[in-house]
């Protein structure tokens, strides 16, 4: 287990904002999971569990310790028929294990393709994009309960999976690490094409019958497009969620707002787009200092070069407000927020 002390966590999250931790714990090995919980004094008040850190926004230092799981390892465990479950360490890159399961003839998450962050992250945050979401294919979950060094598994229905959210991220927040996760993956390959821009996307690469590959490419060539590059420019993707609300409220905006995109979400509910409403409130491409909204997607904050998190999270703010103003609807930041 490497240890660090008074360490700079300004390369482990992809705004790229300075900021330090008393110290960093970095899992290399099972053992070094195993021996974490009798080694360190864990506090889920204080402690913070980091990933790949794409979704986190320092706007303050750690006070305290940081553990990073940098476990790898991936395999097949079952197949049975058409379903295959593999089994994956929550250090692996999410992106790269899509490469590899596209590799062995496997399909399910070609649409997740290029999402930022590690495996064992994806639970917490029930990641989604292009008409799919982790709890399409999320079998099971390992987690390991830090203050106890207990070993927990969670089916799917015990995750309380939802709209970029999970038991993880909200009631059981800080208190486990994913040690691993199962994915229930198919051999044979049904395109999920519901959403309007893939097929456009494909049909512009004169493709009618796509492979599983070909919608990762068309998915990936999406993303270099519309969203800028965190290699290129510091960011953490889209920073606001879409908003859910009841129909009533999807309608009086719509009657207002004519040309505001509502999709259909779970439960009888609508989805609003977050982008749009930012964009029309003339945040796009907007810049204050090195903190801006990407020219690329309003739903993306930037750090030009050397913003603070205070100073993105006060252009957050910003948005939000003049939003709630105009359309009524309060926005949630996707990325969790360290004060």
């Amino acid at each position: 287990m490497k240890r660090s002390l008074h360490a700079s966590l300004k390369h482990l999250n992809s705004f790229s904002v300075e900021a330090s931790a008393d110290q960093i714990l970095e899992l290399e090995s099972e053992q070094d999971l195993l021996e974490l919980a009798a080694e360190h004094q864990y506090d889920p008040a204080t402690d913070l569990l980091l990933g790949g850190g794409s979704n986190i926004l320092f706007a303050a230092n750690v006070e305290a310790t940081v553990i990073l799981n940098r476990i790898t390892g991936k395999r097949i465990i079952s197949e049975s028929g058409n379903e295959v479950l593999v089994e994956v360490c929550g250090g692996e890159n999410w992106h790269q294990l899509v490469l590899w399961s596209l590799e062995q003839g496997l399909s399910g998450i070609e649409n997740l393709s290029l999402i930022p962050g590690l495996a064992g992250a994806a639970p917490m945050q029930n990641i989604g994009a292009y008409g799919v979401e982790l709890s399409d294919v999320l079998e099971s979950v390992q987690a390991i309960e830090l203050q106890t060094g207990e070993i927990h598994h969670f089916e799917h229905s015990d995750c309380q999976l939802s709209y970029r959210d999970s038991r993880f991220k909200s009631s059981d927040a800080n208190r486990f690490l994913i040690s691993h996760v199962v994915l229930r993956l198919q051999r044979k390959f049904v395109p999920k094409l519901a959403y309007a821009g893939l097929q456009e996307e494909l049909k512009s690469m004169g493709i009618d019958q796509p492979t599983a590959k070909q919608v990762s490419n068309a998915v990936i060539r999406i993303r270099l497009r519309k969203l800028p590059n965190p290699e290129v420019i510091a960011n953490a993707g889209s920073f606001f969620k879409n908003p859910i609300v009841d129909q009533l409220t999807a309608e009086a905006l719509h009657k207002d707002f004519a040309d505001l995109p509502v999709y259909a979400a779970a439960d009888g509910k609508a989805k609003l787009s977050a982008a749009w409403m930012i964009d029309h409130c003339g945040w796009k491409g907007h810049r204050e200092g090195d903190a801006g909204v990407s020219n690329q997607h309003a739903l993306v904050l930037v750090n030009y070069r050397n913003a603070s998190g205070q100073h993105l999270l006060d252009l957050a703010t910003a948005i939000t407000d003049s939003v709630k103003q105009r359309f009524g609807i309060m926005l949630s930041p996707e990325p969790r927020i360290i004060l």
